[in-house]
């Protein structure tokens, strides 16, 4: 296969090149390991140059798959790992994220899933998560720091306190508009990388499901749900520019489906982001937890701008 993707975009300050899109979770234990490393080696050779694992990502499994992928073709990736439990020590969860990956560093790790001002505040004070993720560079277990979570006040007041090089946060075509309107562009003013989620809504907008692989069933009264197509999720988040678009790309019918958005891609007008999002609120509606959004109403405390 030749290279579909080109370098495109600076993660932030990281002095990276990265592709528009990104290749996200692809776990899946039901299928053989070696399918999964074919599968996501497929995407490699697509050229696309950042992968995304968590070691709670099927139980390690996604781990493993990404360490293998890249046995032999480890440079010119961009890595990123999660740190899953907030409060516990760093160090211990990193050297086993590695021995899973088989890999002496990574580009990034990141505080996975960090939603609560409460949690980012115990994170930044000193001795916190983030010092002693900053320690863990130093000692070349990783290169940069960040931050991934469903709450645009935890993410502006991160960026805020300059603690992340990266964060990670949902943009799509239903998901909160302040991830759009506010934490993008504040991003991008600070030179944050931004690598971005749910693009399609945990499949919600384009399959009958309630998220990953919880199929509903058909509808009592027969009906046809609405859905939207990949093109139409593709186009609304690569218009709003972020560095990185995930997905998840988890076979390669899905690959090639994302292959022909990103290729027929042109920027979409107001008027064409209104009416995706507007056709999004219709797929999505009746579908279960919208997890990635936070509740109305729901605001977090800025919490402290001490640098670790």
């Amino acid at each position: 296969m030749s290279p579909v993707f080109r370098p495109h975009h600076a993660l932030g300050r990281t002095g990276f090149r990265a592709t528009q899109l990104g290749i996200g979770d692809l776990a899946d234990r039901s299928r053989p390991l070696a399918e999964c490393v074919a599968t996501l080696r497929r995407a490699l050779d697509a050229g696309l140059n950042v992968v995304d694992t968590a070691p709670n990502y099927e139980d390690g499994y996604s781990e493993q798959i990404v360490g293998e992928a890249l046995r032999g073709r480890r440079d010119g990736v961009f890595v990123i790992d999660k740190i899953d439990h907030l409060h516990e020590p760093v160090a211990a969860q990193i050297e086993q994220s590695l021995a899973r990956l088989r890999l002496d560093h990574v580009d990034l790790f990141v505080f996975h899933a960090c939603s609560r001002g409460e949690d980012l505040q115990k994170l930044m004070a000193p001795g916190g998560g983030f010092a002693q993720l900053a320690a863990q560079i130093e000692q070349g277990r990783a290169r940069f720091r960040g931050l991934s979570s469903h709450h645009p006040d935890v993410l502006r007041t991160a960026i805020a306190a300059g603690v992340c090089d990266v964060v990670m946060f949902p943009l799509g075509p239903f998901a909160d508009r302040r991830y759009e309107t506010e934490i993008l562009p504040l991003a991008k003013a600070r030179g944050v990388g931004t690598v971005c989620f749910k693009t399609f809504g945990a499949g919600k907008l384009l399959a009958d499901t309630e998220g990953y692989q919880r199929p509903l069933a058909p509808h009592p009264h027969g009906r046809v749900r609405p859905k939207l197509t990949v093109a139409q999720c593709v186009h609304y988040t690569l218009t709003l520019d972020p560095d990185v678009a995930l997905l998840g790309l988890s076979d390669p019918p899905e690959q090639d489906a994302a292959w022909a958005a990103a290729r027929t891609f042109t920027p979409l007008s107001q008027a064409m982001l209104a009416t995706t999002r507007a056709a999004a609120a219709l797929a999505i509606a009746d579908k279960g937890d919208v997890w990635w959004n936070p509740p109305p109403g729901d605001s977090q405390p800025s919490g402290s701008d001490q640098r670790p």
